[in-house]
């Protein structure tokens, strides 16, 4: 069989992972606050030693699939804004005071013509999570995550050249697609394209219109990578952002060109929770069953039941479980404690099922 062939990428069934942001050590933010008193070999180490401590917690955790937890990047999304020419950085944040929201978060004026001779860092990154494994006799799945050209869009202001977001998405294209091949050119067999403004905002756009831009973003890949797509309500410092609803997105988004969809419905009280069985008929689904947006730790009884409704609705082989986003926002400390119970609790199932 060949290795770009994609039942190469089949996974085991129940398969545990994670979306890809993990918290920054404590040592990590100071030093990301403090980014002039370092050197670049410095800041290499701080980047280098702190993927490798988020992999240990991934690996003592026990998940089948790791990240390198997004250590390089401040944001899931507004880091890959530096890497980007033609814009002009926000230098202030809209609003500091009052309740945290998505209205802090500044948008960038575009001065010229889209581009990023450079990439957008995500092969470094990868290639520093495969560094981070490589003494392992039996690595682990790893995973590498891009945001999508329409996410991407949502921070950077028209001009009369790119006079809408969907005018900005088509530039953006082909960036994220040559960021998805390089990663694949360089061994990557699971990879992520974050759309949550797609689940966010499907209830107000045309589904049909947001799975042509993601199709048309992967297609260079197709077939040689196991895709997912994560759609969530956003979780900007554990605040959602859209309309909390998967129904407007399908049956539409069954269309898009992926292995995989994840959900979110862990904070969502699973609402919804039917639609995986629709799902499972044509892709696999991966259930978020932790909420990244509590600090209540969910129990290993309480993960072995969320995972045996979901299969009330989806075989075993079609389902993996991950938490509802990325754990960036979360607490390392609770991160920790909920994917150590996420894994436990698939175990019992697993074995219930005869999987073990």
């Amino acid at each position: 069989m060949k290795k770009n062939d994609i039942n190469y990428f089949q996974r085991k069934p129940l398969q545990t992972t994670v979306i890809g942001s993990y918290p920054l050590p404590g040592w990590l933010e100071f030093s990301a606050q403090n980014l002039d008193q370092f050197g670049p070999e410095d800041l290499a180490e701080l980047q280098n030693d702190a993927v490798t401590t988020v992999v240990q917690d991934q690996l003592r955790a026990g998940l089948d699939m790791i990240t390198d937890g997004e250590q390089s990047r401040l944001d899931f999304n507004l880091s890959f804004y530096g890497f980007l020419q033609g814009i002009k950085m926000e230098s202030t944040t809209p609003r500091l005071f009052g309740p945290p929201a998505h209205d802090q978060r500044g948008k960038h004026q575009i001065v010229g013509q889209l581009s990023a001779p450079k990439g957008l860092g995500t092969l470094s990154d990868f290639k520093k999570l495969k560094q981070s494994v490589a003494h392992l006799d039996t690595p682990p799945i790893l995973k590498a995550s891009v945001p999508g050209p329409y996410t991407l869009s949502g921070r950077l202001l028209p001009n009369s050249d790119y006079i809408d977001r969907y005018a900005i998405t088509e530039a953006l294209i082909p960036i994220v697609q040559q960021e998805i091949v390089d990663l694949v050119n360089d061994g990557c067999q699971e990879l992520t394209v974050d759309e949550p403004s797609m689940s966010c905002y499907a209830h107000r756009e045309d589904p049909i219109r947001l799975v042509d831009i993601f199709n048309r973003t992967v297609a260079p890949v197709s077939g040689k990578v196991r895709l997912s797509i994560h759609l969530c309500f956003g979780n900007y410092k554990g605040r959602a952002v859209g309309l909390r609803q998967y129904k407007p997105m399908f049956p539409h988004f069954l269309k898009m060109d992926v292995n995989e969809i994840h959900l979110e419905m862990a904070s969502r009280e699973f609402s919804e929770l039917d639609i995986i069985s629709s799902i499972a008929k044509v892709k696999d689904v991966a259930v978020g069953i932790i909420d990244v947006k509590s600090y209540y730790i969910e129990t290993v009884s309480d993960i072995a039941d969320r995972v045996r409704r979901c299969l009330d609705y989806a075989p075993a082989e079609k389902l993996s479980f991950a938490p509802d986003c990325g754990l960036s926002q979360t607490a390392r400390w609770a991160a920790r404690q909920k994917l150590t119970n996420m894994v436990a609790g698939v175990d019992i199932v697993r074995r219930e099922l005869g999987l073990s």
